[in-house]
């Protein structure tokens, strides 16, 4: 058996053990495997094992690396992960399933005339800058709501749930949990939030996606 497919069977594990731990028997959240920058050859292994959630943080990268994959195999289910900018944005509605950091309405409007031109709905997550850190992209806590109304009701955009990235450094607790509670003001259901290092405390405040690659595929060169 491959090591990635070790790797993935081992957090699963683990977020079996967390669940039982914490009563929940329902919810078993889904695992992005980040296959950023690794090569097909470390991602072949997961694909003929079945898992089909998988997370990339460059449109360009994605393209070149999932087109033929996904014609192949129409289960997979493929996550924008990392940043988008409104000029990729017709290339990234063409080949993503999910969007987990749409930012600014901007984005938003050219998501939805993208979308509209090839009848294709995306499901969306809304990135919030729960640190307020300036190098990081997203909607301010206090702004979120608003936005999420506009793209609900000005742009009809298919929103499942919120996303965030706590800040390097500091303790995710209190941030996983401010998002679980913007997500229930929302009535939202889904939740990204989670990734190698803290993935366990997410899973304690809803997370529904987990976002995995160096627990999964080992350290990035």
């Amino acid at each position: 058996m491959h090591k990635t497919v070790q790797n993935l069977i081992s957090i699963q594990s683990s977020i079996k053990s967390k669940l039982l731990s914490l009563k929940e028997k329902t919810r078993i959240p889904k695992i992005i495997a980040v296959s950023k920058t690794f090569k097909l050859d470390h991602i072949q292994p997961l694909i003929d094992y079945g898992h089909l959630d998988y997370g990339e943080n460059k449109v360009q990268e994605a393209i070149e690396k999932w087109t033929d994959i996904k014609k192949k195999n129409d289960k997979i289910k493929l996550h924008l992960i990392g940043k988008l900018q409104t000029n990729k944005a017709k290339l990234a509605v063409n080949l993503f399933d999910f969007i987990h950091s749409l930012d600014g309405e901007k984005l938003a409007n050219k998501i939805s005339n993208e979308q509209q031109k090839i009848n294709k709905s995306l499901k969306l997550f809304i990135q919030v800058n729960l640190g307020n850190e300036d190098q990081k992209s997203g909607i301010e806590p206090k702004n979120v709501e608003t936005f999420f109304k506009y793209c609900k009701t000005s742009l009809n955009l298919n929103i499942i749930g919120t996303m965030c990235i706590p800040p390097l450094g500091k303790n995710p607790e209190g941030y996983f949990k401010e998002l679980n509670e913007i997500n229930k003001t929302l009535n939202l259901k889904e939740l990204s939030m989670g990734m190698s290092d803290d993935y366990l405390v997410a899973i304690k405040y809803n997370s529904t996606y987990v976002r995995i690659g160096s627990k999964i595929f080992g350290k990035r060169n």
